[in-house]
């Protein structure tokens, strides 16, 4: 009987060997493993978010219903997103299967939607003569239907609104002041008050008024400082309104355009973020996936965020 125990070249010799088999057969079976997923892959897609194996030409997943992979741009050719209705690279609206104005199924040969009648081949603003695929103007927020109408209405009689719009004119008319930007000014101005204050006195005084009460002057001045507090102040409450308006993911598109384009207040420079890219357009009509959310957001003078679409 032989003992390898006893025999350490032996022993060494049978140990290399049984290493190699091992290798041998992890090697095999990742070979086989690798011309099985390439056979597997071969008969369909597997879904990145699930797992899930699905046809090759498919472009949702059959379990989850995410989209698996890029399609194209029927107008430019551009890489887009399966479940996007809108071109982010020609800036079409791409669907022919959905109304862009209301969301309604359609079948592709209609000229007007039969849901909310709007014309297949987009709507020409009447203040701004650009030609728009959606419910409100792109260019300057015109509502362009009846229920675009509706909505704005119904939206400008909420309290948030009403504030919100309050809060952009007062910002608006900050911006048309000038402040004093030195002592030098204040001393000056300090006189002309003096002066005006005086010749309004004797004016009085000629008409027969006894101790006349002069009026302060309706645009006093202020300091940069007070100035920059008070805008500053009206900033952050419009945008605290702004991020508690922010749309939630919905499941028509064109919900979420046509509630954010009504929510839009007049007098401040904003952009619209959306959730898909976390991009700025100059509109949610610029977004392809608006149906994910997005919210208003006040870009200042000054500003280094590049609005994506800018018109």
């Amino acid at each position: 009987m032989n003992d390898i125990t006893l025999n350490p070249e032996r022993a060494g010799s049978g140990s290399q060997q049984l290493h190699r088999e091992q290798l041998t057969r992890e090697r095999t079976s990742q070979t086989q493993t690798q011309q099985a997923m390439q056979m597997h892959s071969a008969k369909g897609v597997q879904c990145p978010h699930c797992g899930t194996m699905n046809e090759p030409e498919a472009m949702f997943c059959a379990s989850c219903g995410n989209p698996i992979g890029m399609a194209t741009c029927p107008n430019c050719g551009a890489a887009i997103e399966p479940d996007a209705d809108f071109c982010e690279t020609c800036r079409h609206y791409i669907r022919k299967d959905v109304c862009s104005f209301c969301g309604a199924r359609l079948t592709g040969h209609e000229a007007f939607c039969p849901e909310c009648g709007s014309p297949r081949g987009g709507i020409v603003c009447p203040v701004c003569r650009t030609l728009n695929d959606f419910s409100f103007c792109k260019q300057c927020g015109t509502p362009l239907t009846d229920d675009a109408r509706q909505l704005m209405e119904r939206v400008r009689e909420t309290p948030e609104f009403k504030e919100m719009q309050r809060l952009a004119t007062e910002i608006q008319e900050l911006e048309m002041k000038i402040p004093y930007r030195s002592e030098r000014e204040v001393l000056r101005d300090q006189k002309n008050i003096k002066l005006r204050e005086r010749v309004l006195k004797l004016l009085a005084e000629d008409r027969g008024v006894v101790n006349p009460v002069i009026p302060e002057p309706a645009n006093k001045r202020m300091s940069q400082e007070e100035y920059d507090a008070k805008k500053q102040e009206r900033l952050n409450r419009l945008a605290d309104i702004l991020e508690q308006m922010a749309m939630q993911p919905q499941a028509k598109p064109a919900q979420v355009r046509n509630y954010a384009m009504a929510c839009k207040p007049q007098g401040v420079r904003l952009a619209w973020e959306c959730n898909f890219k976390h991009a700025l357009h100059s509109s949610p009509c610029g977004c392809a996936k608006p149906q994910m959310g997005g919210k208003w957001i006040i870009l200042g003078n000054n500003t280094k965020k590049e609005i994506k679409d800018d018109i």
